[in-house]
Parts: C-alpha cells; sequence; structure tokens
C-alpha cells in the first residue's frame, strides 16, 4: 500500500501538467471533460485547492448552451464537437466527490447550475427502453445506440446529481428516474448495447458504477477474473493483447472495494504499483509479452485512478466511499421501465 505522502506527490504530477487555461490533458494534448473531471477529484484527495477551481473554471468557461461539452479540446479550442453523454454526467460525480471532500457549500452552489444543464442534456438522450445513447453529433444528432461502459458511468452521474439537488433543496426527480430506468437496463438487459466484451471496461463499470450490487456484482466479476486479470500485474485493457493497464487495474479496485471485496481490491492495488514512478506519476500500461511500457507514456488520468484508488482503501478523506455509496436500487419490473417490449432509439 502507498503512504499518504505517495498519494500527494501523485496528485502533484497531475497538477504539473494542468495547462495555464485550467485543463488536465492526455498526453496527447487534447482535454475532454471525463478524464479532466477525474483528475480534479484527485487533486481534490490531496487538497491542491488551486488547480482545482482552475479546473472547475474551465468546465464552466467550455460548456456550451445545451449543457454539453466538446468531445475534444487543443488549446482551449473544440476539435471534435460532439457532445458524450458520459462526459456531461461526470461532472455532477466530480462537483459531489468535491462537496464530501471539502464541505465547500459556496463553492457547490457555484457550480450547481453546471451539473443542472449538464444532467437535463444526459436525460434528454434516454431511450424508451432506458439506455442512454452516448452522444449527440456535431450537427446535433443523437447516436443509435448506447455503450455499456458510458451508460454505467452516467448512473453513477445521476445518483451524485440526485444528492447534490437534494443537499441544495432543488429536486430533480426526472433524474432519480432516469437513473432507475438504466439501472435497470445495465443489470438485466446487455442486448441494449454496444459489443464492446473483449474491453475490460465493459466487465466491471457496472459495479463501478453502481448499478450492479449484492451477489449479482461477485458474479458478474467471477465470470470474467480469469479472462482479464494478470496475476501480479494488474489488469488487461482488452481481452485478447498481453497489456495491463493502470487506469482499468485501478478503477477494478474500486469496484471490488465498492462491493466489499476489499481484500482482492487491496491484493490488486499493490500489484499494478509496478507501474509507479519514481515522481509519482504512473506509466500508462505495460505490454508483458515485449515486457515494455506501452504506450510509453505517463498519464494523468492513470495518477487519477491510483488516487482515487489509494483513498478509497486508505480513507484519507471524507470523499473516500463515493464508489461505495452512490447506489440506488434498480427497477425490478420490466413493464415499468417499458423495455420488455420497447427499443426505439432517439432518431
Amino acid at each position: 500500500m502507498i503512504s499518504h505522502a505517495e498519494v500527494v506527490r501523485t496528485a502533484g504530477s497531475i497538477a504539473a501538467i494542468q495547462q495555464d487555461d485550467g485543463g488536465v490533458p492526455w498526453p496527447e494534448g487534447h482535454v475532454d471533460a471525463w478524464n479532466h473531471v477525474e483528475c480534479l477529484m484527485a487533486m481534490s484527495v490531496a487538497g491542491l485547492d488551486g488547480p482545482v477551481r482552475r479546473g472547475y473554471a474551465w468546465l464552466a468557461r467550455h460548456q456550451r448552451p445545451d449543457g454539453s461539452w466538446p468531445m475534444k479540446l487543443v488549446g482551449g479550442a473544440a476539435t471534435e464537437l460532439g457532445g458524450e453523454t458520459n462526459h456531461a454526467a461526470y461532472v455532477a460525480a466530480g462537483l459531489w466527490h468535491h462537496h464530501l471532500v471539502t464541505g465547500d457549500r459556496g463553492f457547490t452552489e457555484e457550480h450547481w447550475p453546471m451539473v443542472k444543464a449538464a444532467l437535463d442534456y444526459v436525460a434528454g438522450l434516454q431511450t424508451d427502453r432506458g439506455e442512454i445513447v452516448w452522444e449527440r453529433d456535431a450537427r446535433g444528432r443523437p447516436s443509435t445506440y448506447a455503450l455499456l461502459t458510458g451508460c454505467s458511468s452516467i448512473h453513477q452521474g445521476l445518483r451524485c446529481g440526485v444528492l447534490l439537488a437534494e443537499l441544495l433543496g432543488d429536486p430533480q426527480p426526472h433524474w432519480e428516474l432516469a437513473a432507475d430506468r438504466l439501472a435497470h437496463v445495465l443489470a438485466a438487459h446487455p442486448e441494449a448495447f454496444a459489443d464492446k466484451s473483449r474491453f475490460s471496461m465493459d466487465w466491471y463499470y457496472p459495479v463501478l458504477g453502481g448499478a450492479v450490487r449484492g451477489r449479482q456484482a461477485f458474479e458478474l466479476l467471477e465470470r470474467e477474473w480469469a479472462t482479464f486479470v494478470v496475476p501480479g500485474l494488474g489488469i488487461r485493457c482488452v481481452s485478447d493483447e498481453p497489456w495491463v493497464t493502470g487506469a482499468e487495474t485501478c478503477e477494478l479496485v474500486l469496484a471490488l472495494d465498492a462491493m466489499g471485496d476489499r481484500a482482492r481490491a487491496v491484493a490488486l492495488f499493490a500489484d499494478v504499483q509496478h507501474l509507479r514512478h519514481p515522481d509519482g506519476s504512473y506509466w500508462t500500461g505495460w505490454q508483458f509479452a515485449n515486457r515494455k511500457h506501452f504506450p510509453h507514456e505517463r498519464s494523468a488520468y492513470t495518477a487519477a485512478a491510483a488516487v482515487l484508488a489509494a483513498d478509497a482503501l486508505l480513507e484519507l478523506t471524507p470523499g473516500s466511499g463515493l464508489f461505495r455509496d452512490v447506489v440506488g436500487t434498480p427497477v425490478s419490473d420490466p413493464e415499468s421501465c417499458g423495455c420488455a417490449s420497447r427499443t426505439s432509439d432517439l432518431a
């Protein structure tokens, strides 16, 4: 297990690459709202208030009138104009996490309108069956399909939005209904989503996002454990490549912790420390057939996932239970959400 000082050092490696305008970039140089928010969450754990505030100012500045963010921005300019629903939803998770960690109600109130617009954008792209399509393209057209990983993250964002709404006395019951319907589809209707099953994220994300818990969560993870977990190294990004990645491994740590499987969470987090660099940053992945880091980069989003996993295991902040505690009750009756007979999209 890493120490609190090492967690702070890792968060500092994220702050070190934050751009002057507040954006936290991928190694390639672009910024997207989801990974940006994850990095802000990690810096919140370490108490890096200034960089976090600049990061939320970046989000507010780049949010569009419909509540979304461009898929990619470089130097503050949008280079991919579509608006991903999971990007928008994760802003709610970030703000709720910030409130848990800091208790700063004024900051939460300041950014509440941003979250409201974002989650209304997301809820507006839910199908009759209950899944939420992955984007609205540059011409404003909704996609014709949904992604399981993205919808799992959206579920968490909607639940966080409901908690923020309750805190601020501004109820948003349509978000709760959207989350309930989405949870049911995630738990019971894999046919609702495009097949990305070779990616490990599609395996564990329903647990990470809170839609699947209890016995079903244990059964789900057991089903593909041998496919994705490489003992002593971490987990594969994709099932058919000899490549483990730090971000996915740390997210599985969070999922295991959320379902109460602490022993495996601790062991897996220890395994992935081979990706830690002396400066506190983390290599993105390790190609274990060639025994080389791949890609040859250290990414802020990997460092952020490591910080969040460490916080969950060490309980360093009041936000350490974010992935354990943000859950809801899925709809149990298919007829009640319309998924038994309707599969229409938003075309």
